[in-house]
């Protein structure tokens, strides 16, 4: 089959895959030459009674539970339409911010709903690639002909909605997935027409493969990434320190920074300069974790040769080639101290993920546990064959407890009609230790606090229809008495 582009978009009830939901599903599939192929497809996806929406994100994208609940498809239906008409051979998915954002959705709901988290980008010769870094890396290597926007503070911003109107492509509405899925078209259309290399270029390095070939080289290269400052354009040269011990990548130390005040850290004092700190003051380790199959922007180290680019990033070749030879200097005790310290940070969150295990209120955020099973994996299919009322007998067939766990939540979410009654009394015990566990503390409690703040200060009519739907919606998912007192 020939390869083609699907580009795709989505509108959700959060920001946290794990725990948020898909509300709007929007894609276009284009060929190579970036012309549409076929009708878009754009669906609303329901949204079940356990999950409570992040009053700001509907207040952005004006979607509000009753709409999806209404118009909208199950998550089981949605996916098998996903698997019909969107998974096709050769399908290179983009996006805008795809890979941080959609993609996790994607892969939490697949995982929630028995299909493999991660076959749709890569079997049948399938995958990924996002847009938000090309235009990153375009902006601060290649800008000549495009206009580039900047925030309200005048500093450089790359807002999909922002360089749409700036460079008068169509955008009819920011925010809702099918507008913002035809706004991507065009950004590529702009793109490529003006900086056709680099666009080709990007492209062709999306790989694993291809993306190691630049890192693992151990000379210094171009690297584009949302975790460096937009003041330097998101960009900086680096050099790859050592192998992730864990992932497919890398661990990159940024040759932006003089390496010498962190060659003599102890492990302790590395461990610390690499937590997050909101102190600006704080000492910060400038080493980032490059992840292979995440379609970083590289580039080799040559695309900074030009005086202008070396300006437009506040970064001269003569630093890097400085900095380069300290780190290498030092750089097998460094790395040895540097892996330890990374080792206690994992140790950490390691035991911090351990609370969840057993607990059937955060199942659904345990995707990333590890792999299943061939023996479970071979049963998928047959549970999407049966029927509903075939589903529990599923339950003692999975030897991943994550699976049994899920089982009753899959059918209650999607075939609330066919629960049996002690099924049904359990979803309702299930919904209520999620929506009211914690008594002031709890989801519910948050949510509509959240929203009578809201409604104090926006004062905009849409959005105060809005919060009003969203107090009858929260007021509606929840059990008798509460849903009284909430008023």
């Amino acid at each position: 089959m020939a390869a083609s582009f699907f580009f795709y978009d989505l509108e959700t009830s959060g920001r946290d895959p794990r725990t948020s939901r898909i509300m709007q599903f929007a894609g276009q599939r284009t060929n190579m030459d970036l012309e549409t192929i076929g009708p878009p497809i754009n669906e609303l996806i329901r949204l079940t009674p356990d999950v409570l929406p992040e009053p700001e994100a509907v207040l952005l994208t004006g979607i509000t539970p009753q709409k999806t609940i209404a118009e909208g498809l199950s998550e089981a239906v949605f996916l098998k339409l996903f698997y019909k008409e969107v998974t096709k051979p050769d399908t290179i998915f983009v996006g805008f911010n795809n890979i941080r954002f959609d993609d996790e959705f994607i892969r939490f709901l697949n995982y929630r709903n028995f299909y493999d988290a991660y076959g749709w980008h890569w079997e049948e010769r399938r995958s990924r690639w996002d847009l938000l870094d090309v235009v990153r890396l375009t902006r601060a290597l290649r800008p000549d002909g495009i206009k580039w926007p900047v925030n309200s503070e005048g500093k450089p911003t790359n807002r999909l909605e922002l360089l749409s109107k700036l460079n008068r492509l169509s955008h009819d509405q920011a925010h809702d997935a099918l507008s913002d899925v035809m706004a991507t078209i065009a950004v590529a259309h702009l793109l490529r027409q003006h900086q056709p290399a680099l666009f080709d270029f990007q492209l062709a390095h999306r790989s694993k493969k291809a993306v190691a070939r630049i890192v693992a080289t151990d000379h210094p290269f171009v690297y584009t990434s949302g975790h460096f400052p937009s003041e330097y354009l998101h960009t900086t040269a680096v050099v790859r320190l050592l192998d992730h011990p864990h992932n497919e990548g890398a661990l990159v130390y940024d040759l932006r920074v003089d390496p010498t005040p962190f060659l003599s850290l102890s492990i302790d004092e590395l461990v610390e300069a690499w937590r997050f700190s909101r102190d600006p003051k704080a000492l910060r380790l400038p080493i980032k974790t490059l992840k292979y199959n995440r379609c970083p922007a590289v580039a080799p180290l040559g695309v900074m040769k030009a005086k202008a680019t070396q300006e437009r990033l506040g970064l001269t070749l003569k630093v890097v080639e400085t900095n380069w030879r300290l780190l290498k200097a030092h750089k097998e005790q460094f790395m040895s101290r540097v892996s330890v310290a990374l080792t206690r940070l994992d140790e950490e969150r390691a035991k911090e993920q351990a609370v969840l295990i057993d607990n059937p209120l955060t199942v659904d955020t345990r995707l990333y546990d590890g792999f299943m099973s061939p023996a479970d994996a071979r049963l998928l299919p047959e549970l999407h064959r049966a029927a509903p009322e075939e589903l529990s007998a599923f339950a003692v067939k999975f030897h991943d407890e994550r699976l049994r766990q899920l089982l009753p939540l899959y059918k209650a979410r999607n075939y609330p009609e066919f629960l049996m009654s002690e099924e049904h009394a359990d979803w309702e015990q299930f919904r209520e230790m999620k929506l009211l566990g914690g008594e002031e503390a709890s989801a519910a409690a948050h949510y509509f606090s959240q929203l009578h703040q809201l409604s104090e200060t926006r004062t905009n009519p849409e959005q105060q229809y809005l919060i009003e739907e969203l107090r009858l919606y929260g007021q509606s998912i929840l059990p008798t008495d509460e849903a009284t007192e909430s008023k």
